[in-house]
């Protein structure tokens, strides 16, 4: 079964830096669009930026935009997210998720166990 596998995660002080990586557990997998979500606690899981997995179009949540980049090296298979200006409202679990697209219209999203990011004050 096909999930997905973050690092990168941990504790930096406000106005600082984080790369996540995200890879997928099997080789030659790909997906229609891929991404992260976060869940502070308390409080829902909510979306943070998302790439096509072919054409690298990019989506971002306005809270993350211009401070946080979504990008995808094909050849590795490699999700990142280049996190700066961080901030503590940044702290939260992030989650990588890879979203199929079958041919019939539906969708199957494949998730990772997530990585801690704490930013403090």
């Amino acid at each position: 079964h096909v999930h997905m596998v973050e690092s990168g995660g941990g504790v930096v002080q406000a106005g600082g830096s984080l790369r996540l990586s995200c890879v997928p557990s099997e080789p030659y997998f790909s997906a229609h669009v891929t991404g992260w979500f976060r869940q502070a606690p308390g409080k829902e899981r909510e979306f943070v930026a998302a790439i096509r997995w072919r054409g690298g179009i990019t989506y971002y949540a306005d809270s993350v935009q211009g401070r946080f980049t979504i990008s995808m090296d094909n050849t590795k298979g490699t999700l990142y997210l280049q996190m700066n200006s961080l901030k503590p409202e940044d702290t939260a679990v992030y989650y990588c998720y890879a979203r199929q697209r079958y041919a019939d219209g539906t969708t199957y999203d494949y998730w990772g166990q997530g990585t801690q990011v704490t930013v403090s004050s």
